[in-house]
């Protein structure tokens, strides 16, 4: 029998009894120990506690200051990460980078803007109402990707705004997590962060770079800034899967029909019409003005969940950024572009570009 078989996703296994040890780590369990939740006597809520006591939220957050980088979580295993929830000032979305390390490896498996790895990239709430990834009002950012490990797994948070006297910020999070046994032939989850802005003229968005080692592709977020007038999603992705290298495997049709859309996004009336269902979304549009007119923003993600892509030997992952000129010609665009991908390695750590600076980050 799978060991997971348990503990996966859905409905059909809830009625099935197993020895899986289930724990959560929080601010109130920073070990995530049974029995010790709960327990603290000092903390951002003892103050309003002081009349009641231990048990009473004593310790239901962190407190970040600019330049904190901070542990969440380091758990030994084998087991599974489930779910994690995260709420914290939205204006620190991008400016604060969420990692994770799989079985010690010096290198991280995610190191992503906060904001991006739930699907908000512009430090601006919208509402997600999609399988993997839930984001509710107002700004309660939920996770349900599989992340397992066999022997220890650590979660951090980095504080790193442009302005060192910005000020000091809540942090609420939980991380819940199964304990149980893991098969042979797991896989590491991964989560990579890019940006171009602007992206050069003649030039494709890399979304994932050249890997190597066998995996699967899981999903695609982007936040997409257009800086020209008119529509700016005819670009196609394309998939190098194995021993691909200039032309691609898999190769789309356009930027909207990727993200299960089509049409611009819009109807005749010349609005666009936002969606977010369980693998496909364009669920955030922020306006200035006319909807073609250039410094619209908008998020867009696709979960491979039903159809991941899977790759042997190596895979790298481009999208285009294409409008529309005079003669009825294509146009590069030099749009904003932060994209991040998600998928599953053998490996717990892969090729991966550096993280750029704070002012690369940036929301402007």
């Amino acid at each position: 029998m799978d060991p997971l078989s348990h503990a996966r996703s859905g409905l059909g296994s809830l009625a099935t009894l197993s020895d899986i040890v289930s724990r959560s780590i929080s601010a109130e369990n920073p070990t995530g120990a049974p029995g010790a939740g709960g327990k603290a006597t000092e903390g951002t809520g003892a103050r309003a506690a002081r009349d009641l006591g231990q048990g009473w939220k004593v310790s239901p957050c962190l407190h970040l200051k600019p330049g904190d980088a901070v542990d969440l979580a380091s758990i030994d295993g084998p087991g599974i990460i489930r779910h994690i929830w995260i709420t914290t000032d939205a204006r620190a979305w991008r400016s604060l980078i969420l990692r994770a390390w799989w079985e010690r490896d010096e290198h991280p498996a995610i190191e992503v803007p906060l904001g991006d790895f739930f699907a908000n990239g512009w430090c601006e709430y919208a509402p997600v109402n999609s399988l993997p990834v839930s984001v509710n009002s107002m700004g309660g950012m939920n996770c349900y990707w599989d992340m397992p490990f066999r022997e220890h797994a650590r979660i951090a948070i980095e504080y790193r705004p442009g302005d060192d006297k910005e000020h000091h910020i809540p942090f609420f999070f939980q991380i819940d997590y199964h304990l149980v046994d893991l098969p042979e032939n797991i896989a590491y989850f991964h989560a990579i962060w890019q940006r171009n802005n602007p992206l050069p003229y003649g030039e494709d968005h890399t979304l994932l770079p050249q890997i190597s080692g066998k995996g699967h592709y899981a999903g695609t977020y982007i936040a997409w800034g257009a800086n020209n007038n008119g529509w700016w999603g005819e670009g196609e992705i394309k998939f190098f899967i194995d021993d691909d290298r200039e032309w691609p495997t898999i190769c789309g049709t356009g930027t909207e029909d990727y993200f299960g859309g089509a049409w611009c996004f819009w109807d005749k009336g010349e609005e666009y019409k936002p969606y977010s269902t369980p693998y496909l979304g364009f669920h955030q549009v922020l306006l200035e003005g006319h909807p073609m007119r250039s410094q619209t923003r908008f998020g867009m993600y696709r979960w491979h969940i039903p159809d991941p892509v899977y790759f042997q030997t190596g895979l790298r992952v481009t999208i285009q950024a294409i409008g529309w000129r005079s003669g009825a010609r294509y146009l590069p665009l030099q749009d904003d572009i932060a994209s991040t991908v998600f998928l599953y390695h053998e490996r717990t750590s892969v090729e991966r570009p550096d993280l750029p600076d704070t002012d690369a980050l940036e929301v402007i």
